[in-house]
Order: C-alpha cells, then structure tokens, then sequence
C-alpha cells in the first residue's frame, strides 16, 4: 500500500516523517499551524502528502537555524498563503537584525581598541583608571574623571548602562570597579556616536562575560556565530526558493 501511494507521488505522514527524521505529531502539528500546505485526505479520512509537502517541510527546517522557530513558521505561513511579499519581509527584517548585531559587535570591537586591546593591556588599564573604585567613588568625581555631567551618568543609569550601589549612611550613588569599566566603556561608545539603545546589549555582553579580559573569546565566538547565521539565511533561502519554484510548477 505505502509503495502504491509512494508511486503515485503520495506519501503518508509516517513516510514524510521518516524522511526529516521527525514525528507524523510533528508533521500533523506542522500543517495545522500553516506551516505545511493543507494535507489531502483518503475516502477514509487520511491525510496524504505529496513532493511539494516534503518541499515546505525541507525549506522551513532550512530557515529555522538562521530566523527562528516563529519567524520561519510566519514566513512559511505567508508563502502558503500567497502572501510572498510579506514573506520577503520577514525576511529581511532577520537580514537587518544580523547586520544590526554585527554593528554591535564592531562597535565593542572599536571600544575596546580606543581603551586598549583585549587582554592584560586592557585589564591593566582598567585597573590603574579603577584603582580607588574598589572602595566605590561618588558620581560627581568619576564625571569629572570621564569629562561629562552628572546627570549623564545617571541618565545612563536609567538607560541600564551603569549600575551605581548607594551608600547606606548617605543614600548616594557609588560606583565600583564593574561601575567604572562600564562608564567607560560607555563613554566611548557615545564618543563614537552610538546611541544608547545600542549600547546597552554592548554592556550587557561585557558583563556576561565577566569583564574585558575574557571578552576577548567572546568576541571570537560572537564573530563564529553571527557568521553561522549568515550561512544559515543562506541555506534558508535556497531551501525557501526551491519550494517557490515546486509550487509555481505545481499552479
């Protein structure tokens, strides 16, 4: 029977299962969320698949590494639909956001060549800056030290960019060593004319990786897997491109 089916370009879910190593739950969840064509059904009530189902299903588990579990299923979706143009978007709005991280990253990349380069040089240039901020110092001498307002660096406390205790005697804000390197940190970034809406997943990475000394693996493996993304629209792409072609021939 599966041979009869087969021959005739039909397949069962099992069969289109098998064939992307998933689950004939996971293909019935698939259709019914859009992201595979409308399934055929026997007399019987059973669903048969056919080519071009297995072309939908290859295209988004293409797309999925390099736009994501929701991105793709809308893509897919739109296309399914007929909506290509809305598909096209969705994808480049998952373009624009992998050129917007790797903005980021060269934004860090040239903060830290203006504090120095990754490593002990950097450290040690934090550190001597920094010295005295391990007992904590008060808002107003460090924006002196950094050439900017008080009320800069508060607004980059509100923004999330620093992250000042308060003295418990007088209420004040104090900033330690972390504080420091992060208005620093920041400080450049803003000389560089970024806004603080960028600035702040560029601090969050420093912290995330415990400082600017082992920022430095970081960085490389934030180039590996922007990189990796890239190839994946890529794939994604040529997969999605393939099933356009299978449903064009099929109208």
């Amino acid at each position: 029977m599966a041979r009869n089916l087969q021959s005739r370009g039909k397949l069962r879910p099992v069969d289109l299962a098998r064939g992307h190593g998933l689950s004939t739950q996971a293909v019935r969840n698939y259709e019914e969320a859009g992201i595979l064509p409308a399934a055929d059904r026997t007399a019987h009530g059973y669903r048969t698949y056919t080519p071009l189902h297995a072309r939908a299903l290859d295209a988004f588990l293409a797309l999925l590494p390099g736009h994501g579990h929701r991105t793709a299923a809308s893509v897919m979706r739109a296309v399914n639909e007929g909506a290509t143009a809305e598909a096209f978007r969705l994808i480049d709005e998952s373009h624009a956001q992998l050129l917007d991280d790797r903005r980021t990253l060269e934004a860090v990349e040239g903060a830290l060549r203006d504090l120095g380069q990754p490593g002990a040089a950097v450290t040690a240039t934090v550190t001597s800056v920094s010295a005295s901020a391990s007992a904590g110092r008060f808002v107003g001498p460090l924006a002196r030290e950094l050439g900017i307002r008080p009320a800069t660096l508060r607004k980059w406390e509100r923004a999330g960019l620093v992250r000042p205790s308060r003295d418990p005697l007088t209420g004040y804000r104090v900033y330690g060593e972390a504080d420091v390197r992060d208005a620093r940190l920041a400080h450049q970034l803003r000389r560089g004319g970024y806004p603080l809406a960028r600035i702040a997943p560029v601090i969050e990475q420093v912290r995330s990786a415990g400082g600017l000394e082992p920022l430095e693996a970081t960085l490389r493996d934030w180039h590996d897997r922007l990189s990796a993304r890239g190839r994946a629209l890529l794939a994604g792409a040529a997969e999605l491109e393939a099933y356009l072609r299978a449903r064009e021939e099929r109208a």
